[in-house]
């Protein structure tokens, strides 16, 4: 690609975001010396339930410095689960927080640091890429709501290889799509920039390399490196840049229809990029050089069926009737999108993902 196509969005604005980054394979034994960094004498650790063990690991490597454990957060950040974990970091006294496990647990970390201003150190299990962003999405009532906050990035994010080796198949195919997804939009945001725009195409380009690897063997080390690194750049762009439609539709869906987080951004991907395509040919070019492909919305929804990931909404339990209210909902308090959001075509998507067939690229 030419220098004067990847700089076409001149001018544009760069702002990097305060991280600290430690990657590499054990590097959660660095866990302590960044708590003690931090100033942290008294940590809460939080995970869901699924990674207890990995919680206990975690509060062996801390030492005197752990102070208690809550591993109940929940999917989309319930406000409930929130107070609930609250109370105990002030029974507690803590004065720090480490989350290990995937967007939920980070999403509580992120909940608490927002309401106590108190550091953070999160150690990603999954693709979601939260941890890189000052973006928290907290539902009450069954609507999903996004804030952005420098309070609520952490300090710290340590990304162990090891801490991925036993993520399961099907969750390892679809919170990679969930990183594409952060990726894709980075390219045609209404604030991108050539920077973001590397590493978007950098992080695309080693996850789907990756994830049909390690749905063969997910053992792979050399492989769940390359899905880190990726999900690494992802969050990266995540935080960055603002998203769009396809971001606005699944935390609708999710916050609404309480859909899990991952699957849900795997189904929708290749439909919200079809919908957008008409208005983004330059990013669509990039992305068919990136992937070697003609058809991207295509490819995506083929590396779904490659990595075993749903196919439709209905696979999730999405009601058939709740599309006319997500579309509603979508319109209500829409996100910017380069191509306008037209009610009857977001219904055409909303059913084409629903139903789980190819996605179309409208002309018009």
């Amino acid at each position: 690609m030419s220098l004067g196509a990847m700089i076409s969005n001149l001018p544009f604005v760069y702002e990097g975001l305060p991280m600290r980054v430690l990657f590499g394979e054990g590097t959660r034994s660095s866990v302590r010396e960044e708590a003690l960094r931090l100033g942290m004498s008294r940590v809460l650790v939080l995970s869901g339930p699924t990674h207890e063990t990995a919680a206990r690991q975690i509060s062996s490597e801390l030492g005197d410095l752990h102070a208690g454990t809550y591993a109940g957060a929940r999917m989309h950040t319930p406000i409930d689960v929130t107070e609930e974990a609250l109370a105990l970091l002030r029974e507690l006294r803590g004065d720090g927080i480490v989350t290990i496990g995937g967007g939920s647990a980070t999403g509580l970390g992120k909940a608490l640091a927002l309401r106590t201003d108190l550091p953070q150190i999160a150690l990603p299990t999954t693709y979601a890429g939260s941890e890189m962003t000052p973006i928290l999405g907290e539902t009450k009532n069954g609507v999903k709501t996004t804030q952005r906050s420098a309070k609520v990035l952490p300090e710290t994010v340590i990304y162990d290889v090891d801490l991925s080796m036993d993520l399961p198949v099907r969750l390892t195919g679809v919170s990679g799509m969930n990183a594409i997804a952060h990726s894709v939009e980075a390219l045609y945001a209404r604030d991108a920039n050539p920077i973001i725009g590397a590493l978007a195409l950098e992080s695309i380009r080693a996850l789907v390399k990756a994830l049909p690897a390690l749905c063969d063997d997910p053992h792979e080390r050399a492989a769940r490196a390359g899905a880190l690194y990726g999900a690494w750049l992802a969050g990266i762009c995540l935080g960055a840049v603002g998203m769009s439609l396809h971001h606005k539709l699944c935390h609708t869906l999710g916050g609404t229809f309480d859909l899990p987080h991952a699957e849900t951004h795997a189904v929708i991907l290749p439909h919200a990029l079809a919908y957008n395509a008409p208005a983004i040919p330059d990013v669509m070019a990039r992305l068919r050089d990136a992937l070697g492909v003609d058809d991207v919305p295509a490819a995506l929804y083929e590396l779904n069926r490659v990595i075993g990931a749903p196919r439709g909404l209905h696979e999730l339990g999405m009601p058939e009737d709740g599309i006319g209210r997500c579309v509603e909902l979508a319109l209500a308090n829409p996100y910017w999108n380069p191509r306008p959001l037209e009610r009857t075509k977001l219904r055409e998507l909303l059913s084409r993902a629903h139903l789980g067939v190819v996605p179309s690229i409208d002309p018009n």
